[in-house]
């Protein structure tokens, strides 16, 4: 390559966009010519003093390959084609597929029409061509530089929405690029829903002698289990508090839904108590408070922090959360007026007059048991 460049001093107006970061635009030159570094280095030297670029050197394909292997902030390949060991077509083909985010610019004669056409069909970005011009080297860097960050930036957000989706409800998701914009954050809607509280009974004591990882491990087992029956009834994870999963059940029947998950729930959290109970002393049960009714669903929280959680508040809400208080192991407690409508389908059995906290009045209580035959 160097016999064929035209020594240009590089603009030292480019590559303004990379400076401007803490990150340097890392550029891995491959030539099988000894003095390239040195020109290299010598036409960059006020980029690589001022941070903005720095450059790896490999005298063929392999030494390439090698160099990616150890340095993964590489941002692009600067590449002859005609080299020992190992050429530039073939290390485009190396690359391809392992390092996707990384652009190759090819660098050949003019006349090796051929070899440019193949190397753009194996995936290259652009091409030089020789006697190489230096602004025009800059030029092409800059483009590729830009190109990469794109790339880069668009694996992010497809990594950071993965991470979101592990956090956040898809329904909730669903809900927010439905109806949210960044201005209306105040927005809120009723809804008419069935609200679930169930709690992993006794965990506090499994946890005070058991190593946390392990608590941890167990605490996801249990979740894995209860939130797989509560998506198979349509419900909505609405957040967890310790060892207590809140559900929302909305949409025709959701009642019936809520019921149900709630049964097999506590069926498949019973099933596993043979073997933890060999293993750790412990045999998990649930506690389960239910309820339905208008509920208020939106954003809660804070500007000042960028934090908001979607979920559902009222009245409604707070009930299922003191039922779940008042139910003992394997107890699924609902009110009265709950009651009604799982009357003809599930055995229901009556738990007398109870005060809970904020109703003026005691309110009759019932507790589900199973599906009728």
């Amino acid at each position: 390559m160097s016999a064929l460049v035209e020594q240009k001093e590089p603009d030292d107006n480019s590559l303004k966009a990379r400076e401007e970061e803490s990150q340097p635009a890392v550029v891995l030159v491959v030539d099988d010519e000894p003095d390239v570094r040195t020109l290299v280095i010598q036409r960059f030297r006020k980029k690589i003093k001022s941070k903005s670029i720095r450059f790896l050197f490999a005298g063929n394909g392999a030494e390439a390959l090698d160099i990616l292997e150890a340095n993964p902030d590489i941002d692009m390949i600067v590449t002859d084609i005609n080299m020992p060991v190992m050429d530039g077509l073939t290390l485009l083909t190396n690359i391809k597929n392992k390092y996707p985010a990384v652009k190759a610019v090819i660098v050949s004669a003019y006349s090796d029409l051929k070899n440019i056409r193949e190397a753009m069909n194996k995936g290259a970005y652009d091409f030089l061509t020789k006697p190489l011009d230096f602004r025009d080297f800059e030029t092409t860097l800059e483009k590729t530089m830009e190109h990469v960050r794109n790339i880069r930036a668009n694996l992010m957000s497809l990594r950071e929405n993965s991470i979101m989706r592990m956090f956040v409800d898809e329904s909730a998701l669903t809900f927010m690029l439905r109806k949210y914009s960044e201005d209306d954050l105040t927005r809120t809607e009723h809804v008419d829903a069935s609200v679930v509280f169930i709690d992993i009974c006794d965990f506090t004591a499994i946890s005070e002698r058991e190593q946390s990882d392990m608590v941890i491990r167990l605490l996801n087992t249990y979740f894995d289990v209860i939130v797989g029956k509560i998506l198979d009834h349509r419900g909505s994870v609405d957040k967890f508090m310790g060892d207590c999963v809140m559900a929302t059940f909305t949409g025709e029947g959701h009642r019936h839904l809520a019921a149900l998950a709630c049964l097999e729930i506590k069926e498949a959290v019973r099933s596993m108590q043979g073997t933890l109970q060999e293993k750790i002393g412990f045999s998990p049960d649930v506690s389960i408070g239910l309820n339905a009714g208008e509920v208020v669903y939106g954003p809660i929280g804070a500007r000042r922090v960028n934090r908001f959680d979607f979920t559902v508040i009222g009245d409604v809400v707070n009930t299922a959360s003191r039922l779940q208080a008042l139910a003992g192991p394997g107890d699924i407690m609902i009110t009265e007026e709950f009651a009604q409508y799982l009357v003809n389908e599930y055995v229901l059995l009556k738990q007398g007059q109870h005060e809970l906290k904020g109703k003026s009045k005691p309110i009759e209580l019932y507790s589900i048991l199973d599906l009728r035959d």
